[in-house]
């Protein structure tokens, strides 16, 4: 059976499209909705067997965490024990948006929300649809992305159906989401704050209300036991093989023109990943006749580049390339997170053109 698809106004939801979705979720069923990072895949959070549902639908192995979605700051402390006072003052600044703060897990909240681990990852998430749904629904609702395993997030209503349709039960289609790359994950149970995930919200924003906090990102084997979402190496991943290019910018160029050469001798489909000013110097070269070209933004643009790449990826997916070729945009503000995305896309298959 195909997957009831409801387009609602994101600014102003129907009370009929709401009431749906609650009835859905409160019977333990799922609905795929979106926040200002990426499309969420959502239960009853206080529901083990309704987070059992998102684990079988997206094919999520058992040891990846799922974010908790909550409407209210009451209801951190229905999932978070022992709450530091750090964890108030991010919400304070940051809440609702992109930022996930891992805590301690209160008693009675279900194991599978936190692959068994003793702690619990809960954010407020901005986009009127999704603080709406959850007000309507006035339950905490667990929300991975809404996409299976492994894939490129989903941005669009479009990208949940490509992987999930006949899945799941609804989707609220609220347009493409405004930022495009998933929330910064921040570990607040140890003794410094450490961002394992960067995301939405930049080091450079947390360090100015926590001086103390770092950058630790993981990139685990996909049978590696993790405490937080977002943690595997291989993540964000169209089909095709990518290769990640690292270096000064025209050492970097000329490098990918060579392998586009390279790989259309051997007759193999190759994608480019572009910015605006790479996508001329290719063309200057003749080269975007031998290679699809999906044009992310400015270089300089992060917002944009994050708003396009899952949407770029997913589009040379559909074009049936082999090979994606994509070079890094920096690692300050939110190019920590396109480094991070692009590196769990391309499972760690990096070229340093500078060493």
């Amino acid at each position: 059976m195909k997957t009831r698809v409801l387009t609602v106004d994101p600014e102003h939801p129907t009370p009929e499209a709401l009431a749906e979705a609650g009835h859905i979720l409160r019977a333990g069923g799922l609905v795929a909705f979106p926040t200002e990072t990426v499309y969420g895949l959502g239960a009853n959070a206080l529901d083990a067997d309704a987070l059992g549902r998102i684990y079988a639908a997206k094919e999520r192995p058992a040891n990846d965490p799922i974010i908790a979605h909550i409407a209210r700051i009451e209801q951190l402390d229905q999932l978070a024990r022992d709450i530091p006072p750090a964890a108030r003052a991010l919400a304070e600044a940051f809440w609702p948006g992109a930022l996930t703060l891992v805590l301690k897990r209160a008693p009675g909240v279900p194991d599978t929300i936190a692959a068994g681990r003793d702690t619990v990852a809960v954010r407020m998430p901005a986009h009127p649809l999704a603080r709406a749904l959850l007000q309507a629904v006035d339950l905490p609702i667990g929300a991975p992305s809404a996409n299976t395993f492994t894939r490129p997030s989903a941005t669009t209503a479009a990208h949940v159906l490509e992987d999930l349709d006949g899945r799941i039960d609804l989707v609220l289609d609220g347009g493409p989401t405004p930022i495009g790359v998933e929330s910064t994950v921040l570990d607040l149970t140890g003794p410094a704050p450490v961002v394992l995930r960067p995301g939405g919200v930049t080091l450079e924003d947390l360090q100015a209300v926590l001086p103390e906090t770092t950058l630790a990102p993981r990139y685990l084997a996909e049978d590696a036991g993790t405490d937080a979402p977002g943690q595997l190496l291989k993540h964000y991943s169209p089909r095709a093989r990518v290769l990640l290019f690292t270096g000064s910018r025209a050492a970097t160029l000329t490098r990918m023109q060579e392998e586009v050469q390279r790989l259309a001798a051997q007759r193999l489909a190759v994608g480019l990943l572009l910015a605006a000013e790479d996508a001329e110097a290719f063309a200057e070269q003749g080269l975007t006749n031998r290679a699809a070209v999906e044009v992310l933004g400015g270089e300089d643009d992060h917002a944009a580049i994050s708003r396009r790449l899952f949407e770029a990826l997913r589009a040379l997916d559909r074009r049936g390339m082999d090979t994606i070729l994509v070079r890094d945009f920096g690692r300050e503000g939110l190019g920590a997170a396109l480094w991070d995305r692009l590196l769990r896309a391309a499972e760690g298959r990096v070229v340093d053109v500078d060493r």
